[in-house]
């Protein structure tokens, strides 16, 4: 702020109040954090007070990723048929899941119960293909995760794949480490036709280990990909606070799915010699454009 008044000082206050020589005085420049309305005065010797000079700011924080209102946004997929549960061979050890559809706890009326348990960190891979679309080419992965007191979990795992109009997959794959302790995202380390799935770190921290038990965690996943096979993987949020992870890698596999299948995963990895986890997912939904 300036006074074109030699010798003029300025004084401001930051809740829109009118200034007098009892206010602040300006030195320089205002750190503006958070919505607030400043008002200045500028005051000379011999000179009549200035008008009242006023700055309204409106500080906005985000509470998930921009999602535009021409976007495709599937509900409760995690209510739909055709849930596949299997484990995954990429873990060591064995482990088997079941799904139930439960009223309490949910957000939405309805909620699905995962209990998995385990030998030796092994891992139980739940899967449903939820649609088909060749085309869109930026997705947001939606969900509300309770995990009950006791559950063992190592990483909590939760991709989307689409199959584009070449006939490849590309696989959103995102999860929460508890080994590495950070958000984790996937890449193809090899060729489109000898592919090798790759976990690379980001710098976002998370562990599931660390969540707080007996009580919803709202998790949001950003991705958009293009026609390359390149998959840039954006922020996550995790109860609303985003993580920014700005990463783009090759993510394009020749697996022979059907053309345009999209297919939601949820994984759950358990951790240690043996174990169990419950838990309770409500309202997944993909969004898509």
């Amino acid at each position: 702020m300036s006074s074109s008044t030699a010798g003029a000082k300025i004084y401001y206050s930051l809740d829109g109040s009118t200034p007098t020589t009892a206010s602040l005085l300006y030195t320089g420049p205002i750190s503006v954090s958070k919505t607030m309305v400043v008002s200045a005065v500028a005051i000379a010797s011999g000179c009549t007070t200035s008008g009242v000079a006023l700055a309204s700011y409106t500080i906005s924080t985000s509470k998930g990723p921009q999602i535009p209102s021409y976007a495709y946004v599937q509900q409760q997929i995690d209510l739909l048929p055709g849930w596949r549960i299997k484990h995954d061979p990429a873990t060591p050890g064995t482990a088997t899941g079941s799904m139930t559809v439960v009223s309490d706890p949910t957000l939405t009326g309805q909620a699905v119960k995962y209990l998995t348990t385990f030998t030796n960190s092994g891992g139980i891979l739940y899967s449903d293909t939820y649609g088909h679309d060749t085309d869109s080419t930026n997705f947001v992965y939606d969900v509300h995760v309770w995990l009950s007191a006791g559950s063992v979990i190592s990483n909590l795992e939760l991709d989307n794949n689409q199959v584009m109009r070449n006939g490849n997959t590309i696989i959103y794959g995102f999860q929460c480490s508890g080994y590495g302790g950070v958000w984790e995202y996937t890449e193809n380390a090899g060729t489109v036709d000898q592919s090798k799935a790759h976990w690379l770190k980001s710098s976002a921290p998370c562990n599931p280990a660390k969540w707080t038990r007996n009580t919803w965690h709202h998790i949001q996943i950003s991705v958009s990909r293009d026609d390359s096979g390149n998959v840039t993987y954006h922020s996550v949020w995790f109860d609303d606070v985003e993580q920014p992870i700005n990463q783009t890698v090759k993510s394009e596999f020749g697996l022979g799915w059907a053309l345009g299948a999209l297919v939601a995963n949820f994984q759950v990895d358990g951790l240690g010699t043996s174990g169990s986890s419950t838990i309770y997912v409500d309202n997944l939904k993909m969004s898509r454009w």
